[in-house]
């Protein structure tokens, strides 16, 4: 019987996951707490959360920020997934570079920065078009743009994987542009997509930087209301709220594994056929 060997680097894999879910797990802790404080736990109550499905300001700005992540995750699902096809499928090496440099830069880009930029480009919009106002529309489209870069980042890898002889065998079979795309592409793109869309949904969910700069009078999302909040003092509705975020991230996760396992068995099902196809052609 073979003896286990100690390993740093499992040692230190552990003390990385210890050190990201230990805060959480003691603000989750301390969301139950009856005391108020998160120095002692005196006692277990739901008190917090009841106190928190009864602010009502609080619970609509929830949905709102839901709102904004689930349609600034799609446009730009959308817009990145064409984008991705775009760079790939462009023919001159150096103007593919260029696209993935440019599409680089606002990845690494701080957020300060690109909420600043944002910031004064929507001031100059907003001297043009006085009807045009910081608020939700402001908050999707800086979201939907720095949501792109994302989505072509995990879309591109599975360009890569794609083998083209699938697209000619369907040429080859008679299919149209908007077929191959609607049946080939698309379909093995899908494990790509789903993790932008959820990449993409998770930035827009989380982010504060940019939106502090360019949200509004009479909008705001979670992540602005919760450092507002936390400026006034320790409130444990908030440790409430972020138990359920959290519960509810778990949840995406789990269901993003399942979704996106189902989608590579059916993608590497689909691409033997067509390989098969394109040998026998």
């Amino acid at each position: 019987m073979k003896k286990r060997r100690f390993s740093w680097s499992n040692l230190y894999l552990v003390l990385v996951f210890v050190l990201l879910y230990v805060p959480i797990f003691y603000l989750i802790f301390y969301s139950f707490n009856a005391g108020g404080t998160m120095t002692s736990f005196t006692g277990f109550t739901w008190e917090h959360y009841e106190t928190l499905f009864s602010d009502t300001r609080l619970i609509s700005i929830v949905l709102q920020t839901f709102v904004l992540a689930f349609l600034s995750a799609l446009i730009a699902t959308a817009i990145g997934t064409f984008g991705a096809m775009s760079i790939y499928y462009t023919r001159k090496r150096g103007s593919r570079n260029a696209l993935m440099g440019l599409n680089n830069i606002l990845m690494v880009s701080p957020d300060v920065i690109i909420g600043a930029s944002f910031l004064i480009l929507f001031t100059m919009l907003g001297g043009y078009l006085r009807s045009f106002q910081l608020g939700f529309i402001s908050v999707l489209l800086s979201h939907v743009a720095f949501s792109i870069p994302i989505v072509v980042l995990m879309v591109l890898p599975k360009l890569q994987e794609m083998n083209d002889s699938m697209i000619d065998a369907a040429r080859d079979l008679g299919a149209n542009n908007l077929q191959v795309l609607s049946n080939i592409v698309l379909p093995f793109l899908t494990p790509g997509i789903i993790a932008g869309y959820f990449m993409a949904f998770t930035y827009s969910l989380d982010d504060f930087a940019v939106t502090f700069f360019v949200t509004g009078n009479g909008f705001s999302t979670l992540s602005v209301e919760i450092y507002s909040r936390a400026r006034q003092g320790i409130s444990l509705e908030i440790n409430a709220l972020s138990t359920l975020v959290f519960i509810f991230s778990l949840i995406l996760v789990i269901g993003y594994y399942f979704i996106s396992r189902d989608n590579t068995k059916k993608g590497k099902k689909r691409k033997r056929e067509f390989e098969e196809v394109a040998v026998l052609k």
